[in-house]
């Protein structure tokens, strides 16, 4: 049933309007375990890559824990979920943070199709194109590999799996680089909580020796950046603040914005595209594909 409904929606978007949009770059931001800051970084980060002069979107796909809502002191009502059943339209549940920054409450994939119906999908295909401008959308994933999890992760352009320099976690991160190479070849890295540029690269080059020596040579490890362990970040979050906010001249932020600079690299600026390849609609068009 659920198949079927998926088949007939993808109809749906391959026949929805073709205006013309910004070509959106979908980062999916993940980890093996919680706890290790992979909600701070993706907030942060959305916010500095906004303050580029990007129209940016931060996707909250952390149901289970959704935090984003915490990091940006704001207080979310209803997801997308609800725009899905009918209860609400897209612009009720987005939530301007900054000018070119929008948070998207969101909800599992596998919860997004079971309730979309073919009326409700349009109308939202519809309201959904208020969102078609935004250059980069992060998209804020559970920790682990579950099966919603991997359907983000497929759909993304990027895939950055955060971790800190901690034996357990970086076991988790191994297993959940491992477990994403079955899905594709590229994967990047962040690592949080460390002591110095030279930690961090010493922590990436055991894991990628590790897994080009058990996943295969194909598989395409990249760090694009760390951030230096600093009380400031997590007296931010206690504060219900953006580190980038409070401390703009600190050493984190600097890291934060070294990362954005990575992720802006790789955009395509201002190439126009079909609608449904954009934004929001562009996003559920490829959760749809991987389903």
């Amino acid at each position: 049933m659920i198949g079927h409904q998926a088949k007939m929606l993808e109809e749906l978007v391959a026949s929805n309007s073709q205006k013309r949009s910004k070509k959106t770059r979908f980062v999916a931001i993940t980890s093996g375990k919680g706890g290790v800051g992979k909600s701070t970084i993706s907030s942060n980060l959305a916010y500095v890559l906004s303050q580029n002069g990007l129209n940016v979107g931060i996707f909250d796909a952390d149901i289970g824990l959704a935090n984003l809502d915490v990091m940006f002191n704001v207080r979310i009502k209803k997801n997308i979920l609800h725009v899905l059943k009918g209860e609400a339209t897209v612009a009720d549940i987005l939530i301007p943070i900054t000018r070119n920054l929008i948070l998207i409450p969101g909800e599992s994939g596998d919860e997004i199709l079971k309730y979309a119906d073919m009326a409700l999908f349009q109308r939202f295909m519809e309201e959904a194109q208020v969102l078609d401008k935004l250059d980069v959308m992060i998209i804020d994933t559970g920790a682990g590999i579950g099966e919603h999890i991997q359907m983000f992760l497929k759909a993304a352009d990027d895939v950055v799996v955060v971790t800190v320099p901690d034996p357990a976690a970086i076991t988790d991160a191994y297993a959940t680089i491992k477990t994403i190479a079955t899905l594709r070849n590229d994967v990047c890295m962040i690592l949080n909580q460390v002591k110095s540029e030279k930690e961090a690269q010493a922590v990436f080059d055991k894991i990628k020796k590790v897994a080009l020596a058990n996943i295969g040579e194909k598989l395409e490890l990249k760090l694009i950046g760390k951030i230096n362990s600093d009380i400031k970040v997590s007296s931010s979050v206690k504060q219900r603040a953006l580190f980038s906010v409070s401390h703009p001249h600190s050493q984190v932020h600097k890291d934060i914005i070294a990362i954005a600079n990575n992720i802006s690299s790789k955009l395509e600026r201002n190439v126009l595209v079909d609608s449904n390849e954009s934004g929001l609609t562009g996003l559920f068009k490829r959760l749809m594909e991987h389903f």
